[in-house]
């Protein structure tokens, strides 16, 4: 990787590092959850409001840094990213298939029971 494309600098990692640790339930997603600005971030936004869970969102459209940073944190190429108690979880279909299977309500009481 080249240093040009290399945008996970240490500052970035700290900064992903708190919200990730600071928030049970954490999204990084373009738009915010009162606005998702595109499909596969509402799909998650509307999973997690249909669980009634209290979850927190990141826009990634309002932060480069982060934008690009996250994709290398999480080594992960797309946007959402769903954290739940500081893992990474994964993107829309990730989030669709654990909600359907049932074990994402399982993730999410272990992770606000903690």
């Amino acid at each position: 990787m080249t240093p040009e494309n290399q945008t996970l600098t240490p500052e970035v990692k700290a900064r992903i590092d708190k919200l990730v640790k600071d928030n049970k339930i954490l999204v990084f997603m373009k738009g915010n959850k009162l606005m998702p600005q595109c499909g596969f971030s509402n799909n998650v936004v509307q999973i997690l409001s249909v669980l009634g869970v209290p979850f927190e969102t990141v826009d990634v459209l309002a932060d480069f840094e982060i934008r690009q940073g996250i994709k290398e944190y999480s080594n992960w190429p797309t946007i959402p990213q769903v954290y739940i108690n500081g893992e990474f979880v994964g993107g829309s279909d990730i989030m669709i298939e654990l909600y359907q299977s049932g074990e994402l309500q399982e993730m999410v009481e272990v992770a606000l029971a903690s």
